[in-house]
């Protein structure tokens, strides 16, 4: 037989492969953007196919949760709860810019992934094996990735881009009226003139909720 004439080969289809198109079309147009029929369609298979692979769009966004966390670096057990903890959360946040429409289902849906469970036991062992209790551990972790999922959603839905604060707080000068709100007045003016950015730093947060959290323990 010719090569023209061979049968084109199979493509082979993966839980895996399912996935990972998926996170790409979820990362280029949000979640809205993805569906069955469109999945399979990137994939060049018929919609039925990648239900040998996930049960539904459910069971399909679980494994991309999964897969979100994956990708962040989880602690060391034995390491530096501090350093360990700011590590992760520096990572968790740079993994949900990477893709804007997980932190929604990360925090409105109860998945057992295995990322999801190994980043959980190592998290919580860290604290608790520098210390913290049970209770404590729980309370530090799920401090810390609020804090994590609140910026990185902010920074998502933000309606104005770092550089253009400038240009924003200036327009807006003009309806903050110094006579009825004078403190928000000054803030707003000090952006305009270039006297102070009006950027938040994710990393001043974390600190304070670290400084806290190691008074906190210490002092227990």
């Amino acid at each position: 037989m010719s090569p023209a004439s061979k049968p084109p080969q199979r493509r082979t289809l993966t839980t895996d492969k399912v996935v990972a198109e998926a996170m790409r079309l979820a990362d280029a147009e949000g979640l809205e953007g993805l569906s069955m029929r469109r999945l399979a369609g990137a994939l060049g298979v018929t919609p039925m196919s990648l239900y040998n692979h996930v049960a539904g769009k459910e069971e399909l966004l679980d494994a991309m949760v999964d897969a979100v966390v994956a990708q962040i670096d989880s602690p060391e057990i034995d390491g530096d709860w501090r350093a360990m903890m700011r590590r992760r959360a520096l990572s968790m946040r740079e993994v949900l810019m990477r893709h804007r429409w997980a932190s929604i289902p990360l925090i409105s849906r109860m998945t057992s992934g295995a990322a999801i469970l190994r980043d959980t036991n190592a998290t919580l062992g860290c604290l608790v094996t520098a210390g913290f209790t049970y209770p404590q551990a729980d309370w530090a972790r799920n401090a810390i990735d609020n804090h994590v999922y609140g910026y990185a959603f902010q920074e998502v839905n933000y309606p104005v881009d770092p550089e253009g604060y400038k240009a924003a707080a200036s327009r807006f000068l003009p309806r903050i009226p110094a006579s009825e709100y004078p403190f928000l007045h000054e803030a707003a003016r000090q952006i305009a003139e270039a006297r102070y950015d009006g950027i938040t730093r994710f990393e001043f947060g974390l600190d304070l909720i670290l400084d806290g959290l190691e008074a906190w323990k210490d002092a227990e």
